[in-house]
């Protein structure tokens, strides 16, 4: 089992910035995958960045610019510069295995942008 703490939501006005923290404990992989995901009332959770143990990233093209990624061997940030109201969702952090076989995720951080 791995688990996750999440930190770092909260309400800023547009064009603001916030960072999310996340960090893993338990059985973590040594080849793995952490990332983003959000969800907005009424939406499907979608995925907004990704980096693997190999630093390769990937992001959702709306924050491409405005977010980066970025990680430790446990621990993985997302630093979000620039935010504006459609950002406004709950946070969930996801660590996967290599292969991913196993998904985890954390409990979820609301990050709320007003206008």
């Amino acid at each position: 089992q791995v688990q996750l703490v999440e930190s770092g939501g909260g309400l800023v006005q547009a064009g603001g910035s916030l960072r999310l923290s996340c960090a893993a404990s338990g059985s973590t992989f040594s080849f793995n995958t952490m990332g983003w995901h959000r969800q907005a009332p009424g939406k499907q959770r979608e995925l907004v960045a990704a980096i693997t143990s190999g630093r390769v990233t990937n992001y959702l093209d709306s924050v491409k610019g405005r977010f980066t990624i970025s990680r430790g061997a446990a621990t993985v940030y997302l630093q979000m510069n620039s935010l504006k109201p459609e950002d406004t969702a709950v946070y969930y952090c996801k660590y996967s295995s290599y292969d991913g076989r196993y998904d985890y995720w954390g409990q979820g951080t609301q990050v709320t942008v007003s206008s």
